[in-house]
């Protein structure tokens, strides 16, 4: 049987066709434009996340026995705000992870209702990306779309509803919400309340492996597919990403290096730290996870790349660098605000060190440092739990780079594992929906079964040491400078 990957990303819908050995046979994708309105906005509309869906579906299955395709699921970028009228039409543009206009709400939601009885509420404490602050300021500043709002949704469920006609969701991507009681995963009537939200706008949960319907007839016709195909829930991009690295189970790591950066790490039980700086959320598998999230990882290196020195060569500008671990230019990578462990979206990013000997490479060198150095922030919280971690896996554009993935595991002073797939959420995605239907019995089956380690980048002592003692002076950079945003 046939198993398709839906990763709704934040430039583009990458789709991916996996047989039931996790033999990826096709990958599809399809970009479409993103919105920025006013500075630190950033917005998009699903009805093109609809209509790319549909051309990469039929593209990607132009060439196969579509009688063979059995179920689609998901990953998609989390806690973007869809919302829909009585007759589901979309109201306005989704309001994106990374957009930044919610400032006053998420500071109210902090100061005023408080972090505590946020973390007590749902786990976790607002940050400027999730979708309750998105909904107060829609409330505060759009007060006639707000009136007209019949359901709220997130950005791959409103694929999922477009093709099963379910209004749904997930686990691990409603634990982004700041509406969902994680640790006993229902909605909050608590926050239901403070965002003056109905439980009948939210969408159905499912725990991301459940088949939420089967796909629509008319849509089924029009890709030629069988009435019969599974609608499988999925999972929010860094869940379903974990999905598809083999980190599921206890105590396993992932480290994704996309548009975002995010250091993952599943457990059987759930925790939150004291200070929230860590997201606690519900995972694919069933069970939980904790995981930092920095707003620019892969997306810096490509600003300096593209937008500043003018080059689309990466792999070029990376071969001048040799001395690892001795470079005094650092760099905060903080070009759309940070979310853990600073949760600051004012926050910006900037170079310090330079002198004139400063060359290029050391400019380059710096990006891959910072972004390394910024996943370490939150290395060090989960650290301070008592959870060990000696190894991890990698996915995401940067994972690509063989320099970046020696300086991740160096910084971290921890194995660094490439696996043979590094599709991420759109391999995930396939795997959840070969799960639903009954191809594996669990998550952690399918992952034991399909995911395959095929090298790994050992961390020298030497070069940890070095690294060691130039993070002790990364980390002080932040609290110094912070004044200054």
């Amino acid at each position: 049987m046939l198993y398709i990957g839906v990763d709704l990303g934040t430039s583009a819908v990458k789709l991916l066709l996996m047989d039931e050995c996790g033999g990826i046979h096709k990958i599809v994708s399809k970009e479409y434009p993103l919105e920025f309105p006013k500075p630190g906005w950033s917005q998009q509309k699903p009805e093109d996340w609809w209509t790319q869906t549909m051309c990469g579906l039929k593209e990607l299955t132009s060439e196969c026995d579509k009688s063979q395709i059995a179920g689609i699921s998901f990953g998609g970028q989390m806690h973007g705000l869809v919302v829909l009228d009585k007759d589901d039409n979309v109201i306005r543009p989704a309001i994106l992870w990374n957009d930044g206009r919610t400032g006053k709400e998420t500071d109210y939601l902090n100061n005023v209702i408080g972090k505590q009885k946020l973390s007590e509420y749902t786990a976790n404490i607002a940050f400027a990306g999730f979708t309750a602050p998105k909904i107060l300021w829609m409330k505060e500043n759009e007060p006639e779309n707000f009136a007209k709002i019949a359901k709220i949704m997130l950005p791959k469920d409103y694929i999922a509803y477009k093709l099963s006609g379910v209004h749904c969701t997930d686990v691990s991507d409603a634990s982004g919400m700041l509406l969902f009681d994680v640790k006993h995963k229902c909605w909050s009537k608590e926050m239901m309340e403070i965002c003056s939200v109905k439980e009948e706008q939210l969408a159905k949960i499912f725990e991301s492996y459940e088949v939420v319907g089967n796909i629509l007839p008319d849509v089924a016709n029009e890709l030629g597919f069988s009435p019969d195909v599974k609608i499988v829930a999925g999972a929010g991009d860094n869940a379903a990403a974990a999905v598809g690295t083999g980190t599921v189970g206890d105590g396993m790591c992932n480290i994704s290096l996309g548009t975002s950066g995010t250091i993952f790490i599943s457990s059987k039980n759930f925790c939150v730290d004291d200070n929230n700086a860590l997201h606690a959320f519900a995972h694919a598998d069933g069970s939980y996870h904790l995981m930092g999230c920095m707003l620019s990882a892969a997306s810096c290196n490509k600003w300096w790349m593209e937008d500043i020195i003018g080059t689309k060569e990466y792999g070029k500008e990376q071969e001048g660098i040799k001395k690892l671990g001795e470079n005094n230019v650092f760099f905060l990578p903080y070009l759309m605000g940070e979310r853990s462990p600073h949760n600051n979206p004012d926050a910006r990013a900037m170079f310090i060190g330079m002198s004139m000997d400063t060359t290029r490479e050391d400019m380059t060198q710096a990006v891959l440092e910072g972004v390394a150095f910024g996943i370490r922030d939150s290395f060090e919280v989960a650290k301070s739990l008592g959870i060990k971690i000696e190894k991890t896996k990698i996915c995401g554009g940067g994972a690509k780079s063989l320099l970046w993935k020696k300086i991740m595991a160096n910084v971290l002073g921890i194995r660094v594992e490439v696996i043979e797939s590094e599709e991420g959420p759109g391999y995930g995605g396939a795997m959840l929906a070969a799960v639903a239907c009954g191809e594996y019995a669990s998550v952690e089956e399918a992952a034991e079964k399909l995911v395959k380690v095929v090298g790994a980048v050992e961390p020298d002592a030497e070069l940890t040491a070095k690294y060691e003692e130039k993070y002790q002076k990364f980390k002080k950079i932040y609290p110094t400078v912070k004044c200054l945003y």
